[in-house]
């Protein structure tokens, strides 16, 4: 099989030839249609995630079909259209587990980390970590909502809001786009906020019921005069901008972050006091989380903005990306054909 590797952290991607895969106890083998690019991805390219053994293959928004079964595997059939995300598989033995919080389990796989991921014509993959494919749903569509989507409807409907809530998204990006959609359609009154007055008419477009400017408005001012956010979604990875936005909530509001940065992001205790205020995280989900995803999008219309590379054209695609230069989301296909 054509797959694309990182030999070493910080080296190129390398087009190599190696021999199928074989699935082991509990495994699949999947032929893969399309694979998309995460910015997370650079863990894997510049090395930045503790214990990956190299060379390795990255992906983790990987739709397929089921080629071939493990021993012990029974749950799915060959044949089958799956998919597979950030979440690979857990221990089942520590007390996140037992609990069922299998983000957390203290030895969890991370696909494309833990092991080979889907820039390649076939993975093998835990059977654990499968979801299963919304017919409705084509697999370029469907790649990009294994992350960036399930990262923002899972954001979202584990957040406090409610139906009718304000709900501020900010960001227009990968994540964003995705975010003001599922806002939109889960009932939130939608706010898009990102810089510059030509974002606007695609904020609307995908659901947003007001746009704020933050080029030209103070963007906690605008939140105000609107109420206060009951929820502030941060797909945008700018702590700065983060933090300047956190003071936007009303009352009981409740931010959470999704887009990675590095630097901190800056609350005083009055800020959280004051309003009751709350700051949090959220990163992807299980497989069942990837299934609500998948099928919620598919029954709402919900639809990432992709862009489509062949394989060989990974090193490109993934610059792309990396630069910002992609509407939203660049997905890699096993057709040399595509672009």
């Amino acid at each position: 099989m054509n797959a694309i590797q990182v030999a070493r952290p910080g080296g190129d991607f390398e087009l190599v030839e190696r021999p199928l895969p074989t699935p082991g106890p509990g495994e699949v083998r999947i032929r893969v249609q399309a694979c998309g690019i995460c910015h997370s991805d650079l863990f894997v390219k510049e090395g930045l995630f503790p214990g990956i053994e190299y060379p390795r293959i990255p992906g983790h928004e990987v739709v397929g079909v089921v080629d071939a079964l493990g021993p012990g595997v029974s749950a799915w059939q060959s044949g089958q259209r799956v998919g597979v995300g950030w979440h690979g598989g857990h221990c089942h033995a520590c007390e996140a587990c037992r609990e069922g919080d299998f983000m957390n389990c203290v030895s969890a796989k991370i696909t494309g980390i833990s092991f080979d991921g889907g820039y390649a014509e076939y993975m093998t993959a835990p059977a654990e970590s499968l979801a299963a494919i919304p017919d409705a749903l084509d697999s370029i569509d469907a790649a990009p909502l294994l992350c960036a989507g399930i990262t923002t409807y899972n954001a979202l409907r584990n957040s406090n809001a409610r139906p009718g809530d304000l709900v501020a998204v900010q960001g227009i990006g990968g994540l964003g786009h995705l975010g003001i959609q599922f806002a939109h359609r889960m009932g939130f009154r939608t706010v898009a906020l990102s810089r510059g007055a030509d974002k606007e008419a695609l904020a609307l477009e995908l659901g947003a019921d007001h746009y704020i400017d933050t080029a030209s408005d103070d963007g906690v001012a605008a939140l105000q005069a609107l109420g206060g956010a009951r929820l502030i979604l941060a797909t945008a990875p700018n702590s700065r901008l983060v933090s300047a936005l956190f003071s936007g909530l009303g009352r009981h509001g409740q931010m959470i972050v999704v887009g990675v940065d590095h630097e901190p992001i800056e609350v005083t205790p009055l800020q959280l006091i004051a309003g009751h205020h709350s700051l949090s995280g959220w990163a992807a989900g299980h497989a069942r989380d990837s299934e609500d995803t998948l099928r919620f999008s598919a029954l709402s219309g919900v639809k990432a903005m992709v862009e489509t590379y062949p394989l060989q054209q990974a090193k490109a695609a993934y610059e792309r990306m990396l630069n910002n230069e992609a509407r939203f989301r660049v997905v890699l296909t096993m057709d040399p054909s595509s672009n």
